[in-house]
């Protein structure tokens, strides 16, 4: 075999007997904690998420590193559907309602910019609907209510979610479209009593709402779409699950990773005398 491969017989078995290196053994722990998370994720985190999470856990790593370590254990992430735009329906905006963001998703604080809308799920026993308030500043769901019909009433609850864990008490603008449930005049009245500014899409342009329907994007390729929900019941679990023991916590500890990063270009450097 080694005159047919042209092989020396020695360094065959040099090859053969020769111990692991040291980066061979740092690959294969890392590849452990990398199957580790991928399981937790239920299969969902790609490389670049993944290597998020092992910086949150202690092990900086490259991008291409954690990319050749997946791909060479066949690990991947759920990948994202392509769908065609919808268009959207006419609707009347409320008085004095008009776009605030204008597309503008970016906050650099916390309880500034919200936004807000309605997904359907389905279940064996019928449709449920999910309603969510997203802060744009950390992309936590700061607020959301599920039922079984889309109503003010389902929207306002999730709002109230959001104003009860609300730190301050400047007005912060709270973008929707412009649906029934939140050109209701509920819904207005409780925006207005709360320091809430409502602002709305334009007509036809769903991407006046992007940060969302992101959200959602993500929600339905990582859990809904691969699951077979037999009741509400057990869709209202699984999507509390995934909001606040998996999405929220995530978005926390990236905040967390970007203050480090700051406080760490921000820091003065020591020099020694």
């Amino acid at each position: 075999m080694c005159r047919c491969l042209r092989v020396s017989a020695s360094g065959y078995y040099d090859w053969s007997k020769r111990l692991p290196s040291t980066r061979q053994l740092d690959n294969e722990r890392l590849l452990d904690r990398i199957r580790e998370l991928h399981e937790d994720s239920r299969g969902t985190l790609g490389a670049g998420r993944m290597q998020e999470d092992l910086a949150d856990a202690g092990e900086p790593v490259s991008l291409n590193r954690v990319a050749r370590l997946m791909a060479e254990d066949g690990l991947q992430g759920w990948p994202r559907p392509k769908r065609r735009g919808q268009r959207g329906r006419p609707a009347l905006t409320p008085p004095g309602v008009r776009n605030l963001l204008e597309r503008d998703f970016t906050a650099l604080e916390p309880e500034t910019k919200w936004v807000t809308d309605i997904t359907e799920l389905k279940t064996r026993q019928g449709k449920l609907y999910l309603c969510i308030v997203l802060d744009l500043f950390d992309q936590r769901v700061v607020g959301w209510s599920m039922h079984h019909r889309q109503d003010r009433q389902m929207v306002i609850r999730a709002v109230q979610m959001a104003v009860w864990q609300r730190q301050g008490s400047d007005p912060v603008i709270l973008h929707s479209d412009r649906g029934s449930q939140f050109r209701s005049g509920d819904y207005q009245h409780y925006l207005a009593a709360n320091e809430l500014v409502c602002s709305m899409s334009a007509v036809g342009h769903c991407g006046d709402n992007a940060a969302c329907e992101g959200f959602f994007g993500l929600l339905k390729r990582e859990r809904v779409h691969r699951m077979t929900y037999p009741t509400p019941d057990a869709a209202r679990a699984d999507v509390f699950e995934y909001i606040e023991r998996f999405h929220n916590p995530r978005m926390r500890r990236r905040v967390a990773r970007q203050d480090r990063k700051l406080s760490a270009l921000l820091q003065p450097s020591v020099i020694s005398g």
